[in-house]
């Protein structure tokens, strides 16, 4: 089983990996022996901070903004020699119901949507090559309604069905994409519940496991879907939200 999930030597891309989910998967694979380089939309490294939630203690840090035209495809390779796996983990939101108006809606999409086929259309060459996988994190809010945010309900169901859609036309050159979809996770995107004591009890009465998820509980399912132990999935998206969708 630890065989499995050694990434020894993988060169790892996480898009969104500066905080967040994204950031404790990229210290997830890092933490196993991959190469692990992360985009972010700040200028350097050094503009984020632990207090945030961005720990890129030993990650390779590249700005890029991928919700700009064309941001992706001018983008340097993230390694010379390749790459075995993507993980697509950008994400915003728009509260106060700025997604039902257009620059909202738009801004949601660009980076949500949008983004995600731009990045796995620029690296579907190099992951034939390594026959690698391609993860996409989405959201249970993919599958239900989403009081107030139209927008990253529909981009997030867009990104389940991108993963179905790319699981199977990759499949063929080896690349297998698979996805999760995170319940109610503790990052910066979440403080609209979690900084406020009466939401989170009541989100938490909601939850079966009685907790919020962590960026660690995130990671473990992205591991397992980049590891040998899921050869033979494609296609699929892995709920991770401690029962919230039961």
């Amino acid at each position: 089983m630890a065989a499995d999930t050694d990434f020894s030597g993988s060169r790892v891309l996480v898009v969104g990996g500066s905080s967040g989910i994204g950031n404790g998967i990229a210290q997830a694979f890092r933490a196993r022996g991959a190469r692990v380089k992360v985009w972010g939309t700040r200028a350097a490294a050094s503009d984020y901070s632990l207090a945030e939630g961005s720990d890129l203690a030993g990650l390779d840090y590249a700005c890029c903004d991928v919700s700009e035209p064309g941001a992706v495809d001018a983008a340097p390779d993230p390694f010379v020699d390749g790459l075995d796996v993507l993980v697509l983990s950008q994400g915003t939101v728009v509260y106060r119901r700025g997604e039902f108006e257009r620059p909202g809606w738009d801004q949601v999409m660009a980076v949500n949507l949008d983004s995600v086929m731009d990045c796995a259309r620029r690296f579907r060459p190099a992951l034939a090559a390594s026959r690698g996988v391609i993860i996409i994190v989405s959201s249970v809010a993919g599958f239900k309604a989403n009081i107030g945010n139209p927008a990253y309900a529909a981009s997030k169901a867009g990104a389940v069905s991108l993963t179905k859609t790319l699981g199977q036309a990759f499949a063929a050159q080896g690349i297998r994409v698979n996805g999760i979809a995170p319940g109610l996770v503790d990052t910066k995107l979440t403080k609209v519940t979690t900084d406020h004591p009466e939401r989170l009890e009541g989100a938490l009465a909601s939850i079966p496991l009685r907790r919020l998820g962590t960026p660690a509980d995130m990671a473990g399912a992205a591991l397992f879907l980049a590891s040998p132990l899921a050869a033979y999935i494609t296609g699929q998206t892995i709920v991770v939200d401690g029962g919230l969708t039961l």
